[in-house]
């Protein structure tokens, strides 16, 4: 079931929309440019990210600050470790 869910999560994460990353940053208080969320679309496509392991969350974060800011990292960081807790899913993440 583990490897189910991942796998969910690694393909939406390369289907994400530019809309549906402007629609998710308001849902959740950023404020991201139509240009920066063509990066971010950018960069999830051509890059395996991989979210559950530390070195890849951080890396995906590093990238998210060069495209944006820091300040915008850190939220998205703080959010993303919120949402794992709050599903439940913390045992998937190392």
């Amino acid at each position: 079931m583990a490897n189910f869910i991942k796998d969910i999560i690694q393909k939406k994460l390369k289907q994400l929309s530019v809309q549906e990353i402007i629609y998710y940053g308001k849902q959740y208080g950023f404020s991201l440019t139509t240009q920066e969320a063509e990066q971010i679309t950018t960069y999830l496509k051509q890059h395996n990210v991989d979210p559950f392991h530390a070195e890849g969350r951080k890396k995906m974060l590093q990238e998210l600050a060069h495209i944006t800011d820091p300040a915008t990292a850190k939220k998205a960081q703080k959010l993303f470790n919120e949402l794992i807790h709050s599903y439940g899913l913390g045992h998937l993440f190392r």
